[in-house]
């Protein structure tokens, strides 16, 4: 399919998936933005579905400052939610850093976002292994994913598209999903649109620094782009090992 037919595809999907948006909240959609490339275009496709949402980007203390600053002068009207903890102070009470399967940064920063709306999210089949697996339509906890059209021929069958929901529950739509990086560029290129610097510096993907999802060479651009943050992690695991070791810590968040 052209990159046209999959725009158009994905503006479709987007038009025919907002009445239940709207059952759901009155907001509308709401959008997962990260400020890299792939939420771009899902921004932007959204908007030239003309549907109604609202964008919010879920900061978690460990975003590269280049992307925050991106995201206020160009995105101004995407709400920035800051969470309860920062990242270190959650590794803290976790007794932890993430890693690779233990991603709880992820689950309490990030994904608790939107529950209980129509959620959409930018991933894309071509990233990964893992997400070549994941569908267009999707309900939290594995209840459902599918295509759009099984969700609303199961929905008919049922009676009822609530019923299946519970109260944190999302309805995660997936409107960019066959789109290939090639795709991704080739829209932002035609319209224009200014992205962040990063992208031209040799990062491939942006998001939390020191993720350990991320490439090795990208976890030591960041080790030498941002030490104060770096630092930050050391101090971090020394408080951990040190409250493990007897050596006295006191967990005096709240």
């Amino acid at each position: 399919m052209s990159l046209q037919g999959k725009i158009d595809y994905s503006i479709n999907l987007l038009r025919r998936a907002e009445p239940m948006a709207l059952r759901m909240s009155d907001k509308g959609f709401f959008l997962a933005f990260s400020g890299g490339k792939d939420s771009q275009c899902l921004y932007h496709i959204a908007k030239e579905a003309g549907v109604k949402f609202e964008a919010h980007y879920q900061l978690t203390t460990l975003d590269p400052p280049e992307l925050v600053y991106f995201i206020r002068e160009h995105y101004p009207d995407v709400i920035i939610d800051r969470p309860r903890y920062t990242f270190l102070q959650l590794c803290e009470k976790k007794g932890m850093l993430p890693t690779r399967v233990a991603r709880f940064c992820c689950a309490e920063l990030k994904e608790c976002a939107g529950e209980g709306t129509a959620t959409l999210i930018g991933i894309r089949r071509a990233e990964s292994r893992n997400r070549a697996k994941r569908n267009e339509v999707e309900i939290s906890g594995h209840k459902f994913s599918g295509s759009l059209d099984q969700f609303n021929r199961e929905n008919e069958i049922e009676g009822q598209c609530m019923a299946r929901f519970g109260k944190k529950d999302k309805l995660i739509i997936a409107p960019i999903i066959d789109w290939s990086d090639e795709d991704v560029w080739a829209f932002i290129h035609d319209r224009k649109l200014a992205y962040c610097k990063l992208y031209d510096e040799g990062w491939k993907r942006i998001g939390c620094l020191f993720c350990p999802m991320a490439r090795k060479s990208e976890q030591q651009m960041a080790k030498e782009r941002y030490p104060k943050y770096k630092a930050a992690i050391i101090r971090t695991i020394h408080r951990i090992r040190n409250r493990e070791s007897g050596g006295g810590y006191v967990d005096d968040y709240p």
